[in-house]
């Protein structure tokens, strides 16, 4: 899907056009608004919008708009040097406070636009995924209950820009809260890494009646658990002896919070070792990740495991073989790892009803070799 941008001359006016949103329902619209004016946008065409240009450029063009909407006292807080340490600090648990300015923080305008540059930074199902997640804090406040207002806050999301956006020089962005962890890193007008790439969920499944968007059954990582156990539910008794590394499942992913996954030798059943259905089933499984980035990016991860060979993914499960028992899977390649976790609790009680999981880039997140 192309992306289109409308020129500086009237993003003011687009911005200001959109409703308050002032909780977790009026978010939800506001996102809606985001996704359905970039469709509309790109497959209808507006007069004075422009076809926008590879996801570099788009990401630069957004990211502009988005400061131009902030005051001197945001704009401090929201911009670090590219080379700040806080570039490479990440990480997914909740936090008071985070490195740059919450959307709870913004007005309607600067709001819209942090979505908006979310919005050109993933892909449809990546975008779909990344306000789910955001809304489930909704839904875990309604679980803990009084007290936990504070601390569980659908815009409790940070936005932080590194370096100047630029098509020459190298900048970066992060989007950041609990249970979501995105970082994009561009040089030279191209967009160049996109790891590390953290989703959760909690609840994985939501297990009762709750108040707002989101509603009892949503599963917002459906496919990353799902397809998980298809596959290993696939594999015949030899191939899960290989396959199966641990009886227990860990209790968390690896490398969380670290700037680079240090790996070691891959575990569990090659590629190699599959039948043609269970291959499709791995590929199936590993585009979910892949497919969370614009469609350049993500075809870009395709063609480097290609280069690199499917025969050298290895995929490797931890704990039960079935839900509603602490679960993990890890699929290496030589240019990426994804890991999954499902062993926590939800909110309620309800046992291996939370999820952990990752796309990481084995050759260097955040544009970084692996080693710094």
């Amino acid at each position: 899907m192309k992306l289109y941008s409308p020129p500086l001359s009237i993003r003011p006016r687009l911005l200001a056009s959109v409703p308050s949103s002032l909780n977790e329902i009026l978010l939800m619209r506001s996102i809606r608004f985001i996704a359905l004016g970039v469709l509309l946008v790109s497959t209808c065409g507006l007069i004075g919008m422009k076809v926008a240009d590879p996801p570099g450029k788009q990401l630069q063009v957004f990211a502009e708009a988005f400061l131009a909407t902030l005051d001197q006292e945001q704009s401090t807080k929201v911009t670090e040097p590219y080379d700040s340490e806080q570039r490479v600090a990440w990480h997914f648990i909740p936090m008071p406070t985070r490195k740059g300015v919450a959307l709870r923080d913004m007005n309607t305008a600067q709001r819209t636009a942090a979505l908006r540059l979310l919005r050109t930074a993933l892909s449809e199902a990546g975008y779909r995924k990344a306000s789910q997640i955001m809304l489930l804090e909704g839904v875990l406040r309604q679980l803990e209950g009084p007290g936990s207002e504070a601390r569980r806050d659908p815009q409790k999301y940070f936005v932080t820009i590194f370096g100047t956006p630029s098509d020459t020089d190298a900048w970066g962005l992060s989007f950041e809260g609990h249970h979501m962890s995105l970082n994009f890193s561009c040089r030279g007008g191209t967009l160049v890494d996109t790891t590390p790439q953290f989703f959760a969920s909690n609840p994985a499944t939501i297990m009762t009646e709750v108040e707002g968007p989101l509603g009892k059954g949503i599963r917002v990582l459906r496919e990353e658990e799902d397809l998980g156990f298809e596959l290993l539910e696939s594999l015949d008794d030899q191939q899960k002896e290989v396959a199966i590394i641990a009886s227990k499942a860990p209790a968390e992913v690896r490398f969380a919070g670290e700037p680079q996954a240090k790996v070691g030798d891959p575990e569990g059943i090659r590629f190699g070792r599959m039948q043609q259905p269970q291959r499709d089933l791995l590929k199936r499984l590993v585009a979910v990740y892949t497919d969370a980035a614009p469609e350049p990016i993500s075809q870009q991860r395709r063609e480097l495991i290609e280069a690199n060979g499917w025969e050298k993914v290895h995929f490797a499960w931890a704990g039960a073989t079935k839900p509603g028992i602490g679960h993990y899977y890890r699929i290496r390649g030589q240019s990426f790892l994804i890991e999954f976790v499902n062993t926590q609790p939800d909110a309620s009680g309800n046992p291996a009803n939370h999820i952990h999981c990752f796309w990481r880039d084995l050759t260097g997140d955040f544009d970084l070799p692996n080693g710094e």
